[in-house]
């Protein structure tokens, strides 16, 4: 198992970067490799990646959600994968985002690129692309305010 952690401040209140997070259908805009998500219900999401040409696709679940605070999920079949993003106020008008992932790399491309640390590096560039995207925005285009246990 393969564990990425990573971080970014952003100058946006918390809950416009939150609003933002649940926008799960944006990922494209910001995060590469991610060539769609389809929002199926308010806890389940249907993926399509393309990373160095390899086609997938996964379910994930919403295990835990609370607004302005965090979102954890789980796949669902597929890559064994999840993890969870906190939302950290700093100031009023700024706040961090904390992301943690944990995947199983699958086959000897994606065990190397882990060990020789391409993930983190892509999840540190997709962070700062959020940065960069919701900066540019200075507002979250929708929001999910729901409460997930």
């Amino acid at each position: 198992m393969s564990t990425i952690e990573e971080g970014i401040e952003v100058d946006v209140p918390v809950t416009v970067a939150y609003n933002q997070w649940t926008q799960f259908e944006s990922f494209p805009h910001f995060m590469s490799g991610v060539e769609s998500i389809e929002q199926v219900d308010d806890t389940h999401t249907h993926w399509k990646t393309k990373v160095a040409g390899v086609e997938r696709e996964l379910d994930a679940t919403i295990t835990e959600q609370h607004p302005d605070q965090r979102v954890a999920w789980r796949s669902t079949g597929g890559v064994d994968h999840g993890g969870v993003v906190t939302f950290h106020k700093l100031t009023d008008s700024t706040c961090k985002v904390m992301v943690q992932i944990d995947w199983e790399p699958q086959g000897v491309v994606e065990g190397v690129g882990s060990a020789e640390g391409a993930d983190d590096l892509r999840v540190k560039a997709d962070l700062k692309r959020f940065k960069e995207y919701i900066e540019d925005e200075g507002r979250a285009t929708g929001a999910w305010r729901g409460d997930v246990q």
